[in-house]
Parts: C-alpha cells; sequence; structure tokens
C-alpha cells in the first residue's frame, strides 16, 4: 500500500534545477515583474496536487461536491488533477500546463519564480510541525552533529532543515558532511552501522527514529512557520479571472474546517482523504498530528502579514541562493518577492514570487 508521505511532495531536485537552469535567463533578464504572459478571461482552470496531507482536501473537495458548489457560484469550471510526481506537478504549472499547483514555500522560490514565472501564493495552507526531523544515533543533543557525515535528499527542505538545525546549535554546515541520498533509500542507508546521522520526513522519519539508540535531536517544530505548504497560481491568470481565487479559498476553508470537526462527518472527511492517499485513517491523523493547518482565514491572514514570514522567505532565498538554485544570478536579490502590506525582498523590478492575502482575508470576512 501506498503511504501517506512527504517522498511524494520533495523525492529530488533533479527536475527542479532543470527547469531553473533553462528558465534563469528569463528570471535574470525580465523587465517587468515576472515573466508571464498577459493572460485573458475564462472559464476553465486546472489546478496541480500530488500526495500529503495538507493537500489530500483538494482531492476530497472534488469528490465529496465541494469544488461544484463553487463552480456553480462563479460559473466556472475547475479541474483538480493529481500528479504522481511532485517535481513533475511543479514542472508543469512553470510550463504553463497547469493554472495552479501545491508546493512548498521553497520550492516555489527556486522553480516557478526563479525560472521568471510570475507566481502568487494564494493559499498559505500549513506548515510542517514536526514532520521532518534531525536524528543521530548514540546521542541526544544538537552539538553531537558536528564532524559527522550527515545523509539527507540534498538542496530539499530536509537540507534547509538541516542548516536551521546548525545555525541553532551554534554551528555551520562546513562543521559537517552532507550525504546525498534518495528518499526511497534513506531508511535503510540509517540502517547501516556506518550511518550515525541523517535528515528525513515522514513517514520514514518515524520508522528510523524508531530504531534502537536513536534519538530526534531537531525537528520543524524546532521552526515553526518556516516550512510552508501553499497553493499558488499563475498572477496573470489570477488578475484577469479573480473570480478562481474566490472560489478556489472558498473550497479550501470550506474543506478543512469539516475536515477538523471531530464529529462523525469530520471522521468520514479524513478517512475518505487517507483513501484517497492510498493510506490507512490512522496514518493519516498521525500525519495531520505533525501538520499545523490553517484551517481559519484569519490565522492564515496574519501569518500572510507576520514579519516572520519575511524573515523566514529571507532565510529560505539564501539558503537557496547559496546553493546554486538561483542559476546565473549575482546575488539572492535577482528574484523578488512581494509581501502583503508593500513589502519587497530582493529586486523590486524582477518580482515573480507574491504574497497575496486578500483572497484569505475575504474569506475570513465572509465575502466570498
Amino acid at each position: 500500500m501506498f503511504t501517506l508521505s512527504r517522498p511524494a511532495r520533495r523525492r529530488t531536485r533533479t527536475g527542479s534545477l532543470l527547469i531553473v537552469a533553462m528558465a534563469a535567463t528569463l528570471a535574470l533578464n525580465a523587465c517587468s515583474g515576472g515573466g508571464s504572459m498577459p493572460a485573458e478571461k475564462k472559464t476553465e482552470f486546472s489546478i496541480g496536487w500530488s500526495i500529503y496531507a495538507g493537500w489530500m482536501p483538494w482531492p476530497y473537495a472534488q469528490q465529496a461536491g465541494i469544488v461544484k458548489k463553487w463552480e456553480d457560484k462563479y460559473h466556472i469550471k475547475i479541474k483538480v488533477i493529481q500528479v504522481n510526481d511532485y517535481v513533475e506537478s511543479i514542472n508543469q504549472y512553470t510550463a504553463g500546463k497547469l493554472d495552479g499547483v501545491t508546493l512548498a514555500s521553497m520550492d516555489a522560490l527556486t522553480i516557478p519564480a526563479a525560472g521568471g514565472k510570475d507566481t502568487t501564493a494564494l493559499i498559505i495552507g500549513d506548515y510542517s510541525n514536526g514532520n521532518e526531523g534531525v536524528l543521530l544515533k548514540g546521542a541526544a543533543n544538537l552539538s553531537a552533529l558536528k564532524g559527522r557525515s550527515v545523509n539527507l535528499v540534498e538542496l530539499s527542505v530536509s537540507h534547509y532543515l538541516l542548516a536551521r538545525a546548525l545555525e541553532k546549535g551554534g554551528m555551520a554546515m562546513t562543521d559537517v558532511r552532507t550525504v546525498n541520498t534518495a528518499d526511497a533509500d534513506i531508511v535503510g542507508a540509517f540502517a547501516s552501522g556506518d550511518v550515525t546521522a541523517a535528515v528525513a520526513w515522514n513517514p520514514q522519519l518515524s520508522v528510523m527514529r524508531a530504531q534502537p539508540g536513536v534519538s530526534q535531536v531537531f525537528s520543524s517544530a524546532d521552526i515553526p512557520g518556516e516550512i510552508l505548504d501553499l497553493l499558488v497560481v499563475d498572477s496573470a491568470a489570477l488578475k484577469a479571472n479573480p473570480d478562481l481565487g474566490k472560489a478556489l479559498a472558498g473550497i479550501w476553508y470550506d474543506t478543512v474546517q469539516l475536515m477538523m470537526r471531530q464529529d462523525a462527518e469530520g471522521k468520514a472527511a479524513r478517512a475518505a482523504m487517507a483513501k484517497l492517499a492510498g493510506a490507512s485513517p490512522e496514518t493519516f491523523d498521525a500525519q495531520l498530528k505533525t501538520t499545523f493547518l490553517y484551517t481559519d482565514p484569519q490565522a492564515a491572514v496574519a501569518a500572510a502579514q507576520s514579519p516572520a514570514l519575511v524573515a523566514t522567505m529571507t532565510r529560505v532565498r539564501d539558503f537557496s541562493f547559496s546553493k546554486g538554485l538561483f542559476k546565473g544570478a549575482a546575488s539572492a536579490d535577482a528574484v523578488g518577492i512581494a509581501f502583503p502590506g508593500g513589502k519587497t525582498l530582493g529586486d523590486a523590478a524582477h518580482v515573480t514570487l507574491r504574497f497575496d492575502d486578500s483572497f484569505m482575508k475575504l474569506a475570513a470576512e465572509g465575502k466570498i
């Protein structure tokens, strides 16, 4: 049985690097805020998703008729499309084959935005609250990382988590050696006596943590709000079709508020989502415990407006630049990021990632 997992969403960065390499010129030479062509008003849209606890509300909404409810209200059609490979889903969005996609904030920056595609983060859906962790054998303190080789998926969110763990422990990336290990291989690698440190995500994380003598010394719960999961859409398409944003916000909040109810209907919704993911209800519920879902639109608006988001994206873009994910860029400022209230990080003339709180705000005010 396929288990609900983060590997489905953060498999490798090979596809990411290819997209960034091919489109770097667009990102660095665009003369305005993004490389998207002007969009026309239309009535049919496609939203891509891949399997992860925080994204299962989307296919469930389609199955349960919630998508249809909002389609009917705004007289549009929304196809919610599963893409089995996470990176491929982002590549399809970047290439214009999808109008929107679910992805992590780091990947929104390093793939479509760095590739010159003007992208809007329409919904802040969740943040990882323990789904990723740093594991050590024979030690239970963060300082014991120093001098070790650490197995992980390089250039992924695991790599970012390691950087933050080292920073919190007063160390630098030069204090460890990373060993690139595919997510499919990391459980087996960690079982080897030669491997004493690793960074992984669920469900691999929970399997590895259960080994004798293993301690989790750091997790995404130690940096709440930094590993964000988003629904992004093409900025030009959203500008030409604002009803798309309203419908997507309505779908999201209707669904997540239902799924988190503790009555029979909420339990049934979660069980249906688990089935769509090929997981058991128990597995799905366990994943939700380490996933902070923004079920309250006002809380999501507050997150979007918080200075903490600017600080987080500063760390993310600086890390991404340091690892060569802005190919051809002279500095981390090459890709501009816009936030609610007019704050811009990086080159304001080349903004290609925009955090837009307006549709979440409409939901909070009951105006969608």
